[in-house]
């Protein structure tokens, strides 16, 4: 394939008329292989690249994409952005003006200590066959599945107005999980890192230590079978980094999602219980809440130079000292909204236009250890791992289920529990939040398949957060 840097030289000395114009190029390669009780699955390997063109032009802004990135496919992808924009001049719901313009001229690229392919895929299938068999411990472990994925990103934007944005990202996801049963009982952990996602290469792969950390899962899930069902009552709750990423991007992620807001999203995805004069001024949580939208980190899932309208990444708060202050909009939605976001409009690929996205969206570190935020609790429980939720389209009432629970009597950490779970609405949830890990505490994880939009893009997002503590929470067991 013809490099994207000169297929971009190439459309920009022969760019359409336009008041303005983007040429976005992605070209992505994603490897997937999996080990399923000692058998090899199909691996999927897979290419793709693509353009998508955008033209502001004559009152109003289109999109067109393309897989012929030929001269003539953009050519032609270039009149299908023309004509859209000529149904938008008509029938759009903001002016056309406001479409975000970028001269940013940047690179980036994940930090890799070990490239991918530097081991073979015999090599990376012995390592999956090696984490099958450390699950496989006892009869009762009717299901083991250890896995790697990887994804390359190369992306280049360029503008009329000399921008010209080059970004390459790499992705590592591996995982293992054991399925355990007796009788009517069935219990399932997760690990080797299968929600520690992050940029990188292969020394992703041996940080997530997927033979090593096997035994433990298949150890706490045959554990799990006979440990009771968690209690039912009001009681204090401590949740692991591991559960607060979804309890972080659920229930602030999405719903300061500021076209989610200005009612964009309301016939798919829902809507959102915070409005614009909220901000500056309203409660969201107690005042050790703490949340940033920081795309410039090193290694989270979602780290870049710039958005995919070519805004710059800063890191920027959401929420500080429980107050919040900012809604994840790009610049498209702040120009509608008349108010102050972030850079984070982003597409899920070449064939999609960029909307507002979660980033890396992290909750900053307090100062207590794990032992302090246990300590602290006279009967509770600890969760760990997610394993189910539930949350209403305005991103406001949510219930979770965990996959591991802990008593807490005392401040002492005491017997597994099964099947725990708790349940919520957002701003009570967040105000009862009074102890917050410290720095050593904090664990970086991620999401790499949220989803959004219509038609619909699932994108990858980072999330570091420690251990938090919470008040007087609605906890329940599996036989509720």
């Amino acid at each position: 394939m013809t490099p994207l840097h000169e297929i971009a030289d190439r459309f920009a000395a022969e760019a359409p008329a336009a008041d303005y114009w983007t040429l976005r190029l992605v070209a992505e390669e994603s490897d997937r292989l999996a080990v399923r009780q000692g058998v090899a699955e199909p691996s999927a390997l897979s290419f793709g690249a693509g353009a998508m063109v955008t033209l502001v032009v004559d009152g109003g802004v289109g999109y067109g994409a393309t897989s012929d990135l030929s001269p003539a496919g953009l050519r032609a992808a270039a009149e299908q952005a023309r004509r859209h924009a000529a149904l938008h001049a008509r029938h759009g719901l903001f002016d056309a003006r406001l479409y975000p313009r970028s001269a940013l001229q940047a690179d980036y690229r994940s930090e890799t200590a070990e490239p991918w392919h530097a081991l073979a895929i015999a090599d990376k299938l012995a390592l999956l066959h090696d984490a099958c068999r450390a699950l496989e411990i006892d009869a009762r472990i009717v299901d083991s599945v250890a896995w790697l994925e990887y994804e390359h990103i190369e992306q280049w934007l360029v503008t009329s107005d000399g921008g010209r944005i080059a970004q390459t990202l790499e992705r590592v996801a591996p995982g293992v999980a054991a399925v355990a049963n007796a009788g009517s009982q069935t219990q399932r952990r997760r690990g080797g890192g299968f929600d520690e996602c992050r940029q990188g290469g292969l020394e992703r792969l041996h940080a997530a230590r997927l033979v090593e950390d096997a035994r433990r899962v298949a150890e706490e899930a045959l554990a799990l079978l006979a440990a009771p069902e968690c209690p039912t009552g009001v009681m204090d709750l401590v949740l692991m980094p591991s559960q607060m990423i979804l309890q972080i991007h659920e229930s602030i992620g999405h719903p300061l999602e500021l076209d989610r807001i200005l009612g964009d999203e309301r016939n798919y995805a829902g809507t959102s219980f915070v409005t614009p004069e909220m901000f500056g001024r309203y409660r969201y949580g107690s005042t050790l809440l703490n949340v940033t939208c920081d795309p410039t980190v090193s290694g989270e899932l979602a780290s870049g130079v710039a958005d995919d309208e070519g805004t710059p990444a800063e890191r920027v708060h959401l929420i500080r000292d429980g107050i919040l202050e900012r809604p994840l909009g790009g610049r498209l939605s702040q120009a509608r909204a008349g108010r102050a976001g972030v850079a984070c409009a982003r597409a899920s690929g070449w064939d999609r236009p960029p909307i507002d996205r979660m980033t890396n969206i992290n909750l900053e570190p307090g100062d207590s250890a794990l032992a302090d935020l246990i300590a602290g609790v006279e009967r509770g429980v600890l969760m760990d791992t997610n394993r189910s939720w539930s949350i209403d389209d305005s991103r406001n009432k949510f219930q979770f289920g965990c996959e591991l629970g802990r008593l807490i009597e005392d401040g002492e950490l005491g017997r597994l529990v099964r099947n725990p779970g708790y349940r919520g609405i957002s701003a009570g949830f967040w105000r009862s939040l009074d102890g917050v890990g410290g720095p050593a505490t904090r664990e970086v994880r991620g999401v790499h398949n949220c989803g959004k939009g219509e038609p619909n893009q699932a994108v990858a997002v980072g999330h570091a957060t420690p251990p938090c503590r919470f008040r007087g929470v609605q906890v329940f067991g599996g036989g509720e």
